[in-house]
């Protein structure tokens, strides 16, 4: 058995040991995660943003269709967006929110634009009949299939309940009414009362 000069261990037995190590570090280093590079500040596809940036993907896919929200004369809040979209990505916990303080009071129908784009208008069970273009947008459509809110942008939670109350006819929370989005890292928002 001969030995390295360098090594007190025979050079049989510090090959193997050499290929173990750097197959363990090759292994390590495939395991570890890089920077994460989800954002709310790009326009880029990071996957479902109600689940990544609002903490709840149960809001898509809607429960229920606008014809079906229609035709039970239920209350239907239409929110159109795009998972690419920096403004979708800062407005779903807006969404979320929604979802919490009407849960089944309303059909709360979450829509992405892109099947929507350069279509006909198939009247007024079709959701592209209401979209403008712009996203987001919420459209608050009572039980009798009248349009009661339509609004683009960052729209306010606060304006979204009012109508909704209305909508509805169920009275809004006491305290309700003046809400801000509160950031509490670069991933994830949520809705709280303003002070």
């Amino acid at each position: 058995m001969s030995t390295d000069a360098r090594s007190p261990l025979p050079r049989s037995l510090t090959r193997p040991f050499f290929g173990l190590w750097a197959l363990i570090l090759i292994v390590a280093l495939g395991l570890v995660p890089g920077p994460a590079a989800a954002s709310l500040e790009n326009d880029r596809y990071d996957g479902n943003i109600f689940a990544l940036y609002a903490g709840n993907g149960s809001l898509v896919p809607p429960r229920s269709s606008l014809a079906q929200s229609l035709e039970a004369h239920r209350v239907a809040v239409l929110v159109y967006y795009l998972d690419d979209s920096r403004v979708s990505k800062q407005f779903s916990p807006v969404v979320s929110e929604l979802q919490r303080i009407w849960g089944n009071a309303i059909d709360l129908i979450p829509l992405v634009t892109d099947p929507l784009q350069n279509r006909p208008d198939g009247g007024v069970s079709d959701p592209a009949h209401y979209w403008d273009g712009l996203i987001p947008q919420v459209v608050v459509i009572d039980s009798d299939g009248r349009v009661v809110f339509d609004r683009h942008g960052q729209v306010n939670v606060d304006a979204i309940n009012t109508a909704v109350s209305a909508a509805t006819g169920i009275p809004m929370a006491p305290g309700s009414g003046n809400s801000a989005t509160l950031s509490f890292n670069e991933l994830n928002s949520e809705v709280v009362a303003s002070r």
